[in-house]
């Protein structure tokens, strides 16, 4: 479990079919990834993996087919630039939302525009597995990062957020260009609320259990 705040930001490099090595680019947090282990999970641009081999400049993750074939990862070149963040720990601040870093799936920026005090950024997602989570106000990870949806399409298949300039400047955001692609992964607490609500409505149909109409008539 993640919260989408970036510790740091790593380069990253193939090793052969199913490994990468991550080597820190700016210093690893104190707090945070100074301390890595063995076995530990790190999120690299959202996704989860887990750290293989520490070395002195970074560490060596496997990469699984799946993996690979959902993210972005198989796609960018070595040398690219990506964002890390270390797991949750008991009792830390949750200042971005809750984050699991399994990519629902992928989609691309549209445009950056910079204005007095923030970047609006716009995403185009060809994905339903991802659009259909994404409401206005509510929480989405792009490439790991927490931020607030504040704009979208109706059917979620565009949408923007405001990035104020210390979130654009220390993470991968200000390396992104038009049509580039990005990982997306939907606020948790939206799926566990359309599997709950799905249930219920099966129940309803078949005469009994809580539903949308059920709330409605009683006053929610």
């Amino acid at each position: 479990m993640f919260t989408g705040l970036i510790q740091a930001v790593g380069t990253l490099s193939h090793q052969g079919d199913n490994q990468m090595y991550i080597r820190w680019e700016t210093a690893p947090h104190a707090q945070g990834l100074s301390d890595v282990e063995l076995g530990d999970s790190i999120a690299v641009d959202g996704i989860c993996l887990t750290v293989e081999t520490i070395l002195p400049d970074g560490f060596v993750a496997a990469v699984s087919p799946e993996t690979l074939d959902r993210t972005s990862l198989g796609q960018l070149a070595d040398g690219s630039r990506v964002n890390l963040e270390s797991s949750l720990r008991v009792g830390s601040k949750i200042g971005g939302h809750f984050v699991t870093g399994h990519i629902d799936g992928q989609g691309h920026l549209e445009a950056a525009v910079e204005t007095d005090n923030a970047w609006n950024l716009s995403f185009m997602v060809g994905d339903p597995r991802v659009a259909r989570y994404i409401v206005p106000k509510g929480s989405i990870a792009v490439n790991g990062i927490s931020l607030t949806v504040a704009d979208c399409s109706p059917r979620g298949d565009w949408f923007a957020v405001a990035v104020i300039p210390v979130t654009y400047g220390e993470t991968t955001l200000r390396y992104l260009r038009p049509g580039q692609a990005v990982n997306l992964e939907g606020d948790v607490l939206g799926k566990y609320v359309e599997k709950f609500i799905g249930g219920k409505k099966d129940e309803a149909a078949a005469g009994h259990g809580l539903s949308l109409e059920f709330l409605a008539e009683h006053g929610y």
